[in-house]
């Protein structure tokens, strides 16, 4: 009993020392296999998160790469088709010539005009071109930050001949360069944008005209000729070389929402100038120039008489104007072949020359007629009206010294300046008067420094009725009773019936693509 108890006791001694002994090498493996298997669950749980952030950033990022959202705006049609510069070439690097690009696009988009027409899109960037032509039924669509830089390569601007009604070139006898963004023979074209920009960097071509260097005339920055139903519209104008808007022998032209901006100083950058154009809508402009802010046109001398097409059914209404050595509206002087039934409305002057002017002179011939003006605020003008017969410029020599210009019922009312050097200076033209002038309900303040007579008129017949100061002699004032005279016509003009459609495209920007 004792032994077995003895053995037993000594078996179980031994076992339990044995298994004691063993205790921490099958813990520790255990723990190992157990930390081993937690490390590989966490390390797979956190690759999988990994994984996922990983992907989910990409996915992001995939996602900031796609834009989606649309072009809204008014314009005369609306169109079947687009498509993107970038879709032919062009690089917004402002170095890079993307003529080719507006030439190429504009080409290819040609044939949808019997398809609901097309529209090119000019996306954010500085677009360097040269002059390229429009087609018919086309929108050309500037992205806000859009900016098209006018060339200074004179190679990529092509000559044209002169137009038939000047005879000649306006900086040189010879043909003149084609002007930015040109068309001719077109119907249905509008250049609009969210008020991007045009630059025509103009500097260079000042320059050459300063140093009598041009061998052609200076290009504009838009103009289409020969054309039905333009609009122009939501742009930002910048030192064009010359001229900036120039529709010539058109006609339903609509010009909305500009903004033009030249050096007060620089050589003929006339804001808009209708030449030989009918039924015509200016509307909602500022234009800070070196020359007028609209000129109204219609040919030169004898060129002018012989082509024969007028200026007729304009008006202008919410302009404003700084050109402080121009007018904010003028008359000619290139008026040969007609300027008849202007009508400007709530029009603003500040620091500029004159508030209406009419240029003309003998040898022009042609008319200027039936010309009404309303509800004009101007200060600090050298003259408020201005209309002269003495503008002496000429084509050439061989215009004819009979050809006197008829001026006639021109109507001024509702007028109010401050700080005005001159009232008037209205001189015809001997033996040739400006007849029919009517001024109504105006009051000029003038300048601490105005001129001890503030009206000049010879050659000229008209009346008056409630004016301040009083006026020269040959336009009497009829009394308080004639307030009312110089009526502005109640009737609408055809261009004032149309209304704009509104235009939607959808577009999405996937990488460096827009889709349509």
């Amino acid at each position: 009993m004792n032994l077995v108890a003895s053995t037993i006791n000594t078996s179980h001694r031994f076992t339990l020392h044995t298994y004691l002994n063993q205790i921490p090498k099958f813990f520790f493996i255990r723990m190992e296999l157990l930390w081993k298997t937690h490390m590989r669950v966490i390390r797979t749980t956190f690759a999988l998160l990994l994984v996922v952030l990983l992907s989910s950033e990409r996915i992001e990022s995939r996602k900031a790469k796609v834009v989606t959202t649309s072009l809204e705006y008014n314009a005369i049609n609306c169109r079947a088709h687009s498509a993107s510069l970038t879709d032919f070439g062009g690089v917004g690097d402002g170095k890079t010539s993307n003529t080719k690009a507006f030439q190429s696009a504009i080409s290819q988009l040609s044939q949808y005009a019997s398809e609901g027409g097309s529209q090119l899109y000019v996306p954010a960037g500085k677009w360097l071109t040269g002059s390229f032509s429009l087609t018919s039924h086309f929108t050309l669509y500037l992205d806000k930050d859009a900016v098209l830089l006018a060339s200074q390569d004179i190679t990529e601007w092509p000559v044209l001949e002169p137009l038939p009604s000047y005879g000649r070139g306006r900086d040189a006898p010879a043909g003149r360069f084609t002007s930015l963004i040109f068309g001719t023979n077109l119907t249905d074209v509008i250049v609009t944008g969210e008020n991007g920009t045009i630059d025509g960097q103009g500097e260079f071509w000042w320059q050459q005209f300063h140093r009598k260097k041009l061998k052609y005339t200076r290009p504009y920055l838009i103009e289409l000729m020969f054309s039905d139903n333009i609009q122009i519209s939501n742009l930002t104008l910048l030192n064009s070389p010359s001229w900036n808007v120039h529709p010539v022998y058109s006609r339903n032209i609509i010009v909305q929402g500009i903004t033009i901006f030249a050096p007060v100083t620089s050589p003929n950058t006339d804001g808009i100038n209708p030449d030989s154009c009918t039924n015509v809508r200016i509307e909602d402009c500022y234009i800070v120039s070196g020359d007028d802010c609209v000129a109204v046109k219609s040919g030169w001398d004898e060129y002018g008489i012989k082509f024969g097409w007028p200026t007729k059914q304009l008006v202008i209404r919410r302009l404003t104007c700084i050109s402080p050595y121009s007018a904010t509206i003028a008359l000619g002087s290139e008026m040969s072949g007609g300027i008849q039934d202007v009508r400007a409305e709530d029009i603003t002057a500040i620091q500029t020359e004159s508030g209406v002017r009419i240029k003309t002179a003998v040898g022009r011939g042609g008319f200027v007629k039936d010309i009404y003006v309303k509800r004009m605020t101007l200060h600090t003008m050298k003259w408020a009206f201005k209309m002269t017969g003495d503008y002496n410029s000429h084509a050439d020599s061989h215009y004819d010294p009979n050809a006197l210009p008829e001026i006639k019922n021109i109507n001024y009312r509702d007028v109010v300046a401050d700080n005005v050097t001159i009232a008037a200076r209205f001189q015809g033209i001997s033996n040739d008067p400006f007849t029919g002038i009517c001024i109504a309900n105006v009051t000029l303040r003038m300048a601490a420094k105005a001129k001890k007579q503030p009206w000049t008129c010879t050659d000229i017949e008209g009346m008056t009725s409630g004016v301040n100061p009083p006026p020269c002699g040959l336009l009497p004032d009829q009394g308080p009773e004639k307030i009312t005279a110089c009526d502005f016509p109640a009737d609408s003009l055809p261009i004032d019936m149309l209304e704009l459609k509104k235009c939607s495209t959808s577009m999405t920007y996937v990488g460096d693509k827009w889709l349509f």
